[in-house]
């Protein structure tokens, strides 16, 4: 069960099955999934699926506009106990993951959000250590890390992104 958390413009809470037409909305741009390393979704159905297989998934949140209410992106806290993570971690460390649909890109909603995930991580779940990763080209990305205060650590080549069934360069930070 995921608890809410708030910050000025966002709430993080739990994804719903009432924000399946958001998630495809924003899901579907072909300049979103691919860039993070995920298909862009294909139908509402899609989304409806991904929403109760996937983004179901602990400390998993729906990126929600505090003046809309309505889901305009995801960010996640995967730890070594994740069924998806990209960097080798221990018991005590984790990583954030996280888009945004496009209409919102430049606004620093992203960065709130993951500082917010930063505070969580450490004060709530008591981790020692937040890694975060981007694929090579992603410099939205690359730039809401350094936002957020991660430095660059190191980078892993050939890396299989098993959703886009493709291998690609992967950097990382904490």
């Amino acid at each position: 069960m995921v608890k809410d958390l708030q910050t000025k413009r966002l709430i993080l809470r739990g994804w719903r099955e009432s924000d399946t037409e958001s998630l495809y909305r924003y899901a579907q741009n072909p300049h979103i999934g691919p860039i993070a390393g995920w298909q862009p979704h294909t139908s509402i159905e899609d989304s409806r699926e991904i929403i109760k297989n996937v983004l179901s998934a602990d400390e998993t949140y729906a990126v929600v506009l505090k003046q809309t209410g309505e889901a305009v992106g995801s960010i996640g806290l995967m730890t070594s106990k994740s069924e998806i993570h990209s960097v080798e971690m221990t018991e005590n460390e984790g990583e954030i993951g996280f888009w945004i649909g496009e209409p919102f890109w430049g606004q620093g909603l992203i960065p709130e959000a993951v500082n917010e995930l930063l505070r969580h991580a450490f004060e709530d779940v008591g981790l020692a250590a937040v890694w975060c990763g981007y694929y090579d080209g992603n410099e939205k990305s690359k730039r809401v890390q350094e936002k957020c205060g991660f430095v660059y650590h190191h980078t892993e080549y050939n890396k299989p992104v098993p959703l886009l069934n493709d291998f690609r360069t992967e950097h990382f930070t904490n």
